[in-house]
């Protein structure tokens, strides 16, 4: 496709006149010699609530991750107590079609019920309890999907925006080894699975070097580590693609898989620049709602030509192993939501109808770079 004809399409396909749905290829197989391709799944998708969804999940990926159904709070609310129902679901719709699953996530601050580091008088437990209570939740949920799970967030976001360590309850109890126990507790409950570090911001110079100060510690200690997950919430500008670049070659060099693992495009204004701290918030502004009825067509050129841009980034560098979207469709992304309640965000490939966006055949259209196995 010349690029008058490829500019034709996209402008058409802004303009809905051209129909995507159900004759699109399916990514997967794009970028089957690349890289694995997926989504992150909420409880309405793997349960089959939202057909469309379901039709794009089934079509075009090939790993899933849950958005919130193997976090703590969800499968593990209260003492003594696991909750398997939601996560049995998504392990069985992965396996039923046959992708890569992966376990998000085993320890976090976030999403951590406030027990978990508290004893039975609501006192801070000692260091041992809570190593004690982190390896009985890791060995009782990684053993419980040893072999169908394949792939683990271990440690989610332990950095602050500096590169210094989270000061979370599992830093301030049981100090900097909560980070190699974690680990080994998970090398322990499935020798066979990939363990990854994942965070968001790492593109920034201190995160960035905080973070492989961080991976080298780890490996120094003899930990089983295997990649590093970027999350990808990204503006239409912001990071830059040499930061990117930078970033994934980093990590790269200390032999690790490079995962991006949250991928959107945050099309709206947003105070800050946005990010991915989940405690950020702002009050509701009609100015940083400016599209509630529909994205308008040159907003979805700027949205295909930073995808174009990602992908061409992802496409060369060969440690990328997994790209993983934060969600299926517009319709469901947490954007919609966050950091503003309320807002009609356009972030991914495919609309809420479930269409394929100018976006989607963007990268499509990418020639893709020389072949990388993907394992």
């Amino acid at each position: 496709m010349n690029s008058t004809t490829r500019t034709l399409v996209l402008s058409l396909l802004a303009c809905g006149l051209v129909a995507g749905a159900g004759v699109e290829p399916a990514l997967k197989a794009v970028f089957t010699n690349n890289f694995l391709i997926g989504a992150a799944l909420n409880q309405r998708q793997f349960s089959g609530a939202t057909n469309v969804e379901v039709d794009l999940v089934q079509k075009h990926f090939n790993t899933i991750t849950p958005e919130n159904s193997l976090k703590w709070g969800n499968i593990h609310p209260r003492p003594g107590q696991y909750v398997f129902d939601q996560a049995d679901r998504f392990v069985e719709f992965g396996q039923k079609q046959g992708m890569f699953i992966v376990g998000h996530t085993l320890v976090w601050h976030s999403q951590t019920p406030r027990w978990v580091f508290q004893d039975e008088d609501g006192k801070s437990l000692t260091r041992e309890a809570l190593q004690e209570r982190m390896r009985d939740h890791i060995q009782t949920v990684v053993g419980r999907y040893r072999g169908r799970i394949r792939g683990w967030d271990v440690v989610n976001e332990a950095l602050n925006e500096d590169g210094t360590l989270r000061s979370s309850g599992w830093l301030k109890i049981m100090g900097e080894d909560y980070l190699v126990k974690a680990y080994q507790f998970a090398h322990a409950a499935d020798p066979a699975a990939e363990l990854y570090y994942n965070d968001y911001g790492l593109e920034g110079e201190r995160k960035l070097a905080g973070a492989l100060a961080l991976i080298k510690k780890l490996q120094a200690a003899g930990v089983s580590l295997t990649g590093v997950g970027l999350q990808g919430h990204y503006g239409l500008e912001r990071p830059a693609a040499n930061q990117i670049e930078d970033t994934i070659r980093a990590f790269a060099k200390l032999g690790l898989k490079v995962m991006i693992t949250e991928l959107d495009v945050n099309v709206l204004p947003t105070p800050g620049g946005g990010g991915a701290e989940v405690s950020t918030r702002y009050a509701t502004d009609s100015k940083l709602n400016p599209y509630p009825d529909g994205l308008p067509q040159e907003m979805e050129r700027r949205l295909a030509q930073r995808y174009t841009e990602l992908f061409t980034i992802f496409l060369k560098e060969h440690a990328v192993s997994r790209v993983t979207f934060w969600g299926v469709s517009d319709r469901s992304s947490w954007l919609n939501n966050y950091p503003i309640w309320g807002r009609t965000n356009y972030p991914l490939l495919f609309d809420r109808n479930g269409r394929p966006k100018p976006a989607f055949q963007a990268i499509v259209d990418l020639h893709p770079a020389p072949a990388h196995p993907v394992d």
